[in-house]
Order: C-alpha cells, then structure tokens, then sequence
C-alpha cells in the first residue's frame, strides 16, 4: 500500500512539475510578445497616430515610442515632412501615386477645359502637398488624397473658367497657380483634411490639338502686328525729334 502511494505521489509531483513548467512558458512567450508589441519606432519624417481600441489618444513624434501592448494601442504612422504630389492631365512614368488617373482617356477628360470665352484649352498641372495634421488626415475625411483630387480638378476648372484663353495659354498663367492655390487651401481648410498646398504648378497648357495650327497662326499674326507697331514707333521717334 505504501509503495502505491509513493508512486501516486511521484506522478503527481511529475505533473505539478510538467504544469509549472508550461505556465512559466507561457509567461514567458507573453513577455516576448509584450515586448515586441508595446514598442515601435517613428521615423524622422513621420508622427505617430496612437489609437486605444480604436480611439484617438495622442500624437507622437519621431523616435523610440513605447505603447500599451496585445493590441490594446496600436499606432498609424503618417509622414508629414514628405512632400506628396499629385498629377493632372499626365502622369510620370512609375508614378506609385493609387490616385493617379493612367489611361490616356482619363487623362484628356480631366486636362480638356473651357476658359471663359468659350474657348477649348488643354491643361495639366500638378499639386504639391504636405500632410500638417495627422490626426485630421486619418479621421476627418474618407480618403482624403482622392477628395483633394477632386477639390483640385474642380477649383482648377472654376478658375479656368474664370479667363480668357489668351490668359490661361500665355499672359495669366502665374496668376492662376497662385489663385487656384488659395482656393485649394480654402476649401481643404474647410474640410479639416489635415493638409497644406505647398505649390501648384501649370505645366504645358495648350489648345486642343485639332485647332493647335489655328491657334498658332493667330499667334503669329500677333507677333508680327506687335514687331510692326514697335517698328513703326521706332520710326517715329526718330523723326520727330529731328522735325
């Protein structure tokens, strides 16, 4: 009977020691995944969105961070001192951008304007842009780089549509930029999107192509009524003074 109860007694003790050897694994895969979860890295260029289960908790900025692990936090990283740009009309080749329009058909509806004396003009240009909240820039608008798209192409319309074709092909072009950049920034204001306009930039404007021959002897013509008047005062002035 003796013997039977030390054997009972070893395998309990076998059984204790297999059971505190499996908790004292478990602590300690819980103290690895603790660890790796519960610090993280933001680089130099970014800030650091933290959520607590899904909720906005802070802001942080670059550097060795440290948030509450298992999934309890987990952070968005947002770079805010990159500079994004967005593309119209064109797109560069091995542009990465997920809003950008690719297909050539895409591509002429969206530069394909109307100035404001009904004339056709073909624009692309570009937006220059930084991320300046984060917080904003996650939260406030659904996709917001696909909404700035979408502010950008109408505000660029409505100012085009503000002038001449004249104006928008040759004299106006600064003056639009710098409209369509306050315009922008306006109604991105308006929509807490988180972002600031740095530049917007007019690249090759023109008429449509079918009437680019038309446009270009009107151009001519121009030019070479202006030489003729700067002759012609030249003229003048060097006779009247000798009258």
């Amino acid at each position: 009977m003796s013997q039977i109860k030390k054997v009972f007694e070893a395998n309990f003790n076998d059984q204790k020691s297999q059971f505190r050897a499996i908790i004292m694994g478990l602590i300690a895969v819980l103290v690895v995944i603790a660890l790796l979860t519960a610090f993280y890295t933001v680089q130099a260029e970014s800030q650091g969105v933290v959520l607590r289960f899904g909720k906005y908790i802070k802001t942080v900025e670059p550097g060795l961070k440290f948030k509450l692990p298992f999934g309890i936090e987990t952070v968005q990283i947002v770079p805010v001192r990159r500079q994004l740009k967005q593309e119209f009309g064109v797109s560069t080749r091995d542009a990465t951008n997920p809003y950008q329009y690719t297909s050539s058909s895409e591509q002429n509806r969206e530069k394909s304007m109307v100035t404001g004396d009904l004339n056709a003009a073909s624009v692309e240009w570009i937006v220059q842009f930084r991320v300046n909240n984060p917080r904003q820039f996650l939260f406030q608008v659904k996709e917001p780089e696909s909404t700035l798209r979408a502010v950008s192409e109408s505000v660029m319309r409505e100012v085009v549509g503000d002038r001449t074709v004249d104006e928008v092909i040759t004299v106006g072009r600064q003056e639009i930029e710098v409209v369509a950049l306050q315009r922008m920034q306006k109604l991105v204001d308006n929509y807490k999107m988180g972002l600031s306009i740095d530049q917007v930039q007019l690249k090759d404007v023109n008429p449509p192509p079918p009437v680019q021959p038309s446009f270009n002897e009107v151009n001519q013509a121009q030019q070479e009524r202006e030489q003729l008047i700067n002759q012609a005062n030249g003229e003048y002035n060097k006779v009247v003074p000798r009258a």
